[in-house]
């Protein structure tokens, strides 16, 4: 089995500021540890420092067993890649060449039919079949049966964007766990996956051999599948990492008493300086009328300046202080009024009535319509039969879960806040401050972390006074402190509350729950079950 040792590791950015500052830990061989923290703290960039996509300004990195990864944004794909492209995408070194040489090999054969490029056709086979390809193969044809009840080849060449992010995120993992490497690195493993998937992964992390360190906010993920967690905490002088060698259960207690511990540790320092500095002067008094004395200053002169040159302890990692201010406002009392609705070829006609306040969790299956219908209620183009219309004086705001908003790419922030809701530089930065989105206040909207970009589009709604939101996934990059603010926000937000979640943990703060079952029907429940047999059918 596999380990992964990071010793003194340090990263600056390129803007030249230290990100991490002498990082060190260890994750055992065979052991499921969780890495958490503060969105853009450098969650992802540690794991690109791991897989040796970056390169450290200084520290080691020694990873043994072989190692696959899972990057971020696997569930986003929106371009023509196949199945097959995705699954290659996460495959070992050997196997991509071998690929990208077959599909060159089958691209000039398309063109041109001569004996030289059907050789290099076949050589291009044969080193695919050396490469071990086709019993790679053999192993995705497992995978996609696991995942989308299909086999390989007859999804192969299926472009990835019709499989749902959920789709997409059960195939890789797929891929991964039954893959050869023994160290995994999964970024956000959970996002985009329903429920029964989720509780899936944290079986398969139970139950694997493999060595697994993994970047989730999931709450309910940690608590049942982790046995460590790494915590990455910013700093002035970089983000460090510390290791509480326990679960997600003991961590909030754990990390609470270890800033408890800094705060007394600095009160005795300042306690001991104090005490030596006033030694120092009453020794100094005494010298003066006694030369017996001088030696006794002398000495408590020394020790003060070494006890000095020490220093204080460290300062604590700053926690995070973000206030989301989310207002809403009065609206008519149906917010939402649906007739017969259906979306096409994806749910049987239902009715449903949304009164002003209702908080109301969408639940179901990836696949079963639940995005296409908050899309709907946003005003955007679906494909529907029935009728649907929004209550007086609803403005609705649209959390999409994949943060993709092409309109925004290339602007800063503080761009986006001016040509958006006309905020000059300091109101926009106060707003920004109250999300810990102060020092990105010049960054571009792509180049943000995904926490970070979810994070930017409440604020958008926050200041566009949406008075009924309608959030899909939205806490599925937040970070666990980010998490806890937006529960707050929408505690004392005025208005109505559509959220598509899988997040369980969110999922019992809301008092209706929608159920899009796999079936087409649409049912409703006064408690968030994730079994659709649980619940009855909504007319």
């Amino acid at each position: 089995m596999g380990h992964v040792d990071v010793a003194h590791l340090e990263y600056v950015l390129p803007d030249g500021r230290l990100l991490l500052g002498d990082v060190s830990f260890r994750v055992g061989e065979g052991s499921v540890v969780a890495l958490v923290g503060p969105n853009g703290a450098g969650k992802s960039t540690l794991l690109r420092l791991i897989d040796g996509s970056l390169t450290p300004d200084s520290g080691t990195v020694n990873v043994s067993g072989g190692l696959a990864v899972m990057p971020q944004f696997v569930g986003t794909v929106r371009d023509g890649s196949s199945v097959r492209d995705l699954l290659v995408s996460v495959a070992p070194d050997r196997i991509r060449n071998a690929a990208r040489a077959v599909d060159a090999a089958e691209a000039a054969l398309a063109s041109n039919d001569d004996e030289a490029t059907q050789m290099a056709y076949a050589q291009a086979l044969s080193d695919w079949a050396e490469a071990e390809g086709y019993d790679y193969e053999n192993t995705w044809d497992m995978c996609t049966i696991e995942a989308l009840g299909a086999s390989y080849y007859s999804v192969m060449d299926r472009e990835a964007v019709t499989l749902s992010g959920g789709e997409q995120k059960r195939v890789v993992l797929e891929a991964l766990l039954r893959g050869p490497a023994e160290v995994l690195l999964l970024d956000e493993p959970d996002n985009y996956l329903d429920v029964p998937s989720k509780r899936w992964l944290e079986q398969q992390l139970r139950e694997t051999r493999k060595t697994v360190l993994l970047v989730s906010h999931d709450r309910e993920l940690l608590s049942e599948a982790a046995d460590k967690i790494l915590s990455v905490e910013p700093s002035p002088a970089g983000a460090d990492v510390w290791v509480h060698g326990g679960g997600f259960a003991s961590f909030h207690e754990a990390r609470t008493q270890r800033f408890a511990r800094f705060e007394e540790l600095r009160k005795r320092w300042d306690e001991q300086h104090a005490r030596l500095k006033k030694l120092v002067v009453s020794l100094q008094q005494a010298a003066a009328v006694s030369h017996a004395m001088a030696s006794r200053y002398a000495a408590a002169q020394t020790r003060l300046r070494k006890f000095e040159e020490i220093g204080p302890p460290p300062e604590p990692p700053r926690e995070q202080d973000i206030t989301m201010r989310l207002k809403g406002g009065r609206t008519g009392v149906r917010a939402i009024t649906i007739e017969k609705l259906e979306l096409t070829g994806l749910m049987e006609p239902f009715d449903l009535e949304v009164f002003q306040g209702e908080r109301v969790a969408v639940l179901g299956s990836n696949g079963s319509g639940k995005s296409h219908f908050l899309r709907l209620l946003a005003g955007q183009p679906v494909d529907h039969a029935g009728a649907w219309k929004l209550g007086a004086r609803v403005v609705p705001g649209h959390f999409a879960q994949t943060h993709a908003y092409p309109e925004l790419e290339g602007r800063t922030l503080l761009d986006i806040l001016w040509a958006e809701h006309a905020l000059q530089r300091g109101p926009a930065m106060s707003s920004l401050r109250r999300y810990e989105l102060e020092q990105q206040a010049e960054t571009t909207y792509e180049r943000l972390s995904g926490g970070q970009k979810a994070r930017v589009q409440i604020l958008r709604l926050e200041l566009g006074g949406a008075t009924s939101l309608l959030l899909d996934e939205p806490t599925d990059n937040l970070d666990l402190e980010s998490a806890e603010a937006l529960q707050a926000a929408l505690e004392s937000y005025e208005g109505t509350v559509l959220a598509v979640t899988h997040d369980r943990w969110f999922a019992k703060t809301f008092d209706r729950f929608l159920v899009f079952g796999a079936d087409g029907v649409v049912r409703e429940s006064s408690e968030p079950v994730w079994d659709e047999g649980r619940v009855q059918r909504h007319r």
